[in-house]
């Protein structure tokens, strides 16, 4: 175990060490999060069932395992799990289940910290294939009509989002497989984890719904999927970069839904809504030149 006595102002000094490749190897035991960051854990009081997820960005890997926790440092994840057998496994890569409740998730490419995912439990899913991918939709099984009724549009916004962006960008898809994971508790709107992005599931639509707000989904999906290319395979260097992250995928999600989809006036609710909060910002005292 670590001695606390040994740590230099939060640092473990590595001493005596030689020249060449060393291999660190951290064995930990983390608390599960009730607040949203980190390992979340959530029970359906709906029936019953538990399922976790995490969500790490923007500097919460700690809370889950030991790492270098900055943007510009990435790494190869292979990851195990063991789960309850029955629950279903999601990741970054594609997932097999090797029996006993264990799976293995492929190796990601080069990645981020922040976008290491893992979502398990005893998910209701709905699996396709597109353009030589695995692409699939999953939400607690309590929610399962509800996904089921809307899993067309979801989908279809989905293929047709891939197909324009792989056309604007002229770069394949940098990930093996496309899972999108409708969780609960979630704190943001989504989040864009290469080859598995969470949404919150309140876009689960349980009633009848707006076009606006059918919209509002779908431009979810084209701003997280926008950053599988801008923001996870090009990567900022730093936190305070985010802001170019996020109004890139921003801009290129309205313009790709409008181009893709049936939403083709999706420019009228960025001036109307979004736009609104640029002014906002702007007139507080937290203002600041945009420095490149």
């Amino acid at each position: 175990p670590l001695d606390p006595a040994l740590l230099d102002g939060n640092r473990y000094p590595l001493t005596g060490l030689t020249a060449g490749p060393h291999e660190l190897r951290v064995d930990a035991a983390m608390h599960y999060s009730r607040t949203g960051e980190g390992m979340h854990r959530f029970t359906d009081p709906t029936d019953g069932e538990t399922y976790l997820y995490t969500q790490l960005f923007m500097d919460d890997i700690h809370r889950v395992f030991a790492a270098f926790d900055q943007p510009d440092l990435k790494s190869v994840f292979a990851i195990d799990v063991t789960a309850p057998e029955g629950w279903t496994v999601l990741g970054n890569g594609v997932a097999e289940h090797t029996g006993q409740g264990r799976w293995t998730i492929a190796p990601t490419p080069l990645i981020s910290t922040y976008l290491v995912a893992i979502a398990a439990g005893p998910w209701h899913s709905i699996t396709t294939e597109h353009a030589g991918l695995p692409f699939g939709i999953h939400c607690r099984r309590s929610l399962a009509p509800y996904l089921d009724a809307d899993a067309d549009e979801i989908l279809d916004i989905t293929r047709a989002c891939y197909d324009r962006y792989h056309e604007k960008f002229d770069e394949p898809y940098p990930f093996d497989s496309y899972d999108q994971a409708f969780v609960p508790e979630f704190n943001a709107g989504a989040m864009e984890n290469p080859g598995l992005v969470t949404f919150r599931d309140e876009f689960v639509y349980r009633s009848a719904v707006t076009d606006t707000e059918r919209q509002t989904r779908a431009m979810v999906i084209a701003h997280e999927m926008a950053h599988m290319w801008f923001g996870d395979l090009v990567t900022l260097a730093w936190w305070d970069d985010i802001w170019l992250n996020e109004s890139f995928a921003e801009y290129m999600g309205y313009q790709t839904l409008t181009e893709a989809t049936r939403f083709t006036d999706t420019w009228v609710d960025f001036g109307v809504a979004r736009k609104g909060w640029g002014y906002d910002a702007d007139q507080r005292p937290s203002t600041h030149p945009c420095l490149l």
